[in-house]
């Protein structure tokens, strides 16, 4: 058996005016990916438990089979499997966004989308005033990611116990208003307060204002955590799997299932990605794996900008240059299976994630169609297939489970 499965991050969304009341999923032409919904079964998972902030970490650990309550920790330590970073018993490790905020508000928590180039260089200063002895940054370390994505390390943090908001999570709102709060929080507001310092006058935002561009005025520090152990997915599910992303979130959850990495040249993590080339690479894939994965970022970061035609744009290509291929190579097989299967909802009114059930579909070989005729969230709904919990459906995709 072979199988593929496309997660088309923050893909869900709602009704909206500038689509004539229709989701971007219900406005998008995705052929194939109404083709799946039709051929096999459509529903909604619940993909973020109670009391857990929606988000790519959350959702995608619930997607791969791995209840949050047993195995989430935090969002950078999935980022730093990435890397092949660890911490030790006293170290804690924190995602590190560079963003923009101005007049006391959080304006971008990309920063414009940095340069890889920018952020590499404010990462290296960063580290140089640690080596400098630098008191507000004692213990510190700092890691490259990708553009705004970064990693920070605090060492002799074992007490450190904070709540800390995601940047993309409070747009426009007042930023001291979400800084870190709990045992510690004097500590990493220090850091955060030195690291504004050092971003004020940097070249690199004196480059920037030359260009037009704007500032990088902060490091945001939340996502902490210590590295939790998976049970191999091969081993709970059978098929040996490679993961195609542009995204160390999904790289990291990679790694710890313990499963295998394909880099793909223009993969960017944003809605400029190379979707032909994902797509290529996945169907190449077949030919060797059990199972493909396809995470493609473009859908959630459209969704942030507020974009509908964007998103809409998004899921046509990713229907166009990943389902569709995939689903071709499937069905030369004698025996296959495709899973659809967004994370969560990314709201264009909001531009913040959300925790409602977002719809999934999968066919193939043993799959009886439930006489679904398009892939959105309304068929979703109407059909009435909640799986809850959200870690059980990877279960249902394998087995072929009926209700």
């Amino acid at each position: 058996m072979k199988y593929a499965i496309v997660l088309p991050d923050g893909a869900a969304d709602e009704p909206l005016d500038v689509l004539q009341g229709q989701t971007p999923l219900e406005a998008a032409r995705i052929p194939h990916m109404d083709a799946i919904a039709r051929e096999g079964r459509l529903g909604r998972a619940v993909t973020v438990p109670d009391g857990y902030i929606p988000g790519t970490d959350v959702a995608t650990l619930s997607l791969f089979g791995y209840a949050p309550d047993k195995y989430y920790s935090g969002r950078a330590p999935i980022e730093a499997a990435a890397q092949g970073l660890t911490a030790a018993d006293d170290e804690l490790i924190f995602r590190c966004n560079f963003v923009t905020v101005l007049d006391g508000r959080m304006k971008d928590f990309t920063a414009g989308h940095i340069a890889q180039d920018e952020a590499d260089a404010l990462i290296a200063d960063l580290n140089a005033l640690v080596a400098q002895g630098e008191p507000a940054l004692a213990d510190c370390k700092f890691h490259s990611g990708v553009s705004y994505r970064n990693l920070m390390i605090a060492s002799d943090a074992a007490s450190v116990r904070l709540k800390c908001a995601p940047p993309h999570d409070i747009p426009d709102q007042p930023a001291e208003e979400h800084m870190p709060t709990g045992a510690g929080q004097d500590r990493v507001r220090g850091i955060m307060d030195r690291a504004r310092a050092l971003l004020c006058e940097h070249a690199v935002n004196q480059a920037r204002a030359s260009a037009g561009k704007p500032p990088v005025t902060d490091i945001w520090l939340w996502g902490q955590g210590r590295p939790t152990l998976l049970e191999p997915f091969a081993e709970r599910f059978g098929p040996r799997g490679v993961v195609i992303t542009g995204v160390d979130i999904i790289r990291g959850l990679a790694r710890m299932m313990g499963m295998e990495l394909i880099e793909v040249d223009g993969a960017t993590g944003y809605i400029d990605t190379n979707y032909a080339g994902k797509g290529a690479a996945a169907v190449d894939a077949l030919d060797q794996y059990d199972l493909v994965v396809v995470h493609i970022e473009a859908p959630d970061e459209a969704g942030h900008l507020g974009d509908a035609g964007e998103k809409v744009t998004a899921l046509e290509r990713v229907d166009e240059h990943i389902v569709g291929p995939l689903l071709d190579k499937l069905r030369a097989f004698d025996a296959w299976r495709m899973l659809i299967a967004p994370d969560h909802p990314t709201p264009c009114t909001t531009t913040v994630h959300d925790a409602t059930p977002p719809p999934f579909c999968f066919a193939g070989t043993g799959v009886s169609a439930d006489a679904a005729g398009a892939f959105h969230e309304r068929a979703a709904q109407a059909g009435g297939w909640l799986v809850d919990p959200g870690d059980s459906l990877m279960t249902e995709f394998f087995s072929g489970a009926m209700q």
